[in-house]
């Protein structure tokens, strides 16, 4: 899937003219830090924009935290800023600052945990987004598996063997109704399917009727002298 990711910087967008040139889901940033005030100024209009076009989203949060207690109260802001709205592509933590990778991989590790945990609780499908080299060198093994992995690798091509969901394969895109570069993604994963069969991310998930007993009766008929006689025979 043809994606995208935008924020802010990106100014104001024409989601129709994004969606006429054929992207197929954008990835809104939601916010920064640890304080409601640090919502992103356009979170609103983008997120009301995409879907009046019809371009499915996910939402990602720019973290700076280097604890693991300020990871969640970055995870309790994010929720109450995405509450009440539904994503069909998961919520991001988005680790990239320097300040936390020098606090080594143990660290950045629990980090991720911590957001992705809060964010899981609260019935949302949550991934880490960094760059392929830092997953390489500052992410423990356990959380390329256990959580959505959206991977920045500005190149022909994403160097990675493992599980991806997003691969971010540029920032110097260019998108009909959006002015100058902007990020652009491709989707490897269904996640709108998976999200709302799991009744995830704002979603209900969705009734199942139950399969109709099996009838284990037999009508039988045989006739005796002329005389017929019909009935039921049980499953034995």
């Amino acid at each position: 899937m043809k994606g995208i990711d935008v924020s802010v910087h990106n100014g104001a967008i024409d989601w129709k003219k994004v969606k006429a040139d054929g992207v197929e889901f954008a990835i809104l940033r939601a916010g920064y830090g640890r304080v409601a005030s640090q919502k992103d100024a356009r979170f609103e209009e983008n997120y009301a924009g995409a879907k009046a076009a019809g371009i499915p989203v996910g939402a990602y949060w720019y973290s700076y935290a280097v604890t693991v207690e300020e990871a969640r109260l970055e995870a309790e802001v994010c929720l109450s800023i995405i509450k009440g709205k539904q994503f069909e592509f998961p919520i991001w933590f988005d680790q990239e600052k320097q300040k936390t990778f020098s606090t080594g991989k143990t660290n950045c590790s629990a980090i991720v945990r911590a957001f992705c945990e809060v964010l899981e609780k609260a019935g949302y499908w949550v991934g880490l987004y960094t760059s392929r080299s830092f997953l390489a060198s500052h992410i423990e093994d356990d959380i390329k598996t256990r959580y959505a992995l959206w991977i920045a690798e500005w190149n022909s091509k994403l160097n990675y063997s493992g599980d991806v969901g997003i691969w971010q394969r540029s920032e110097k895109g260019s998108i009909c109704g959006i002015n100058g570069n902007v990020n652009l993604d491709i989707g490897y994963k269904d996640y709108p399917s998976m999200i709302k069969a799991k009744g995830l991310n704002g979603f209900s998930k969705p009734d199942v009727k139950p399969e109709p007993a099996p009838n284990d009766n037999i009508t039988v008929e045989i006739i005796v002298s002329g005389n017929k006689y019909t009935g039921k025979l049980n499953k034995v």
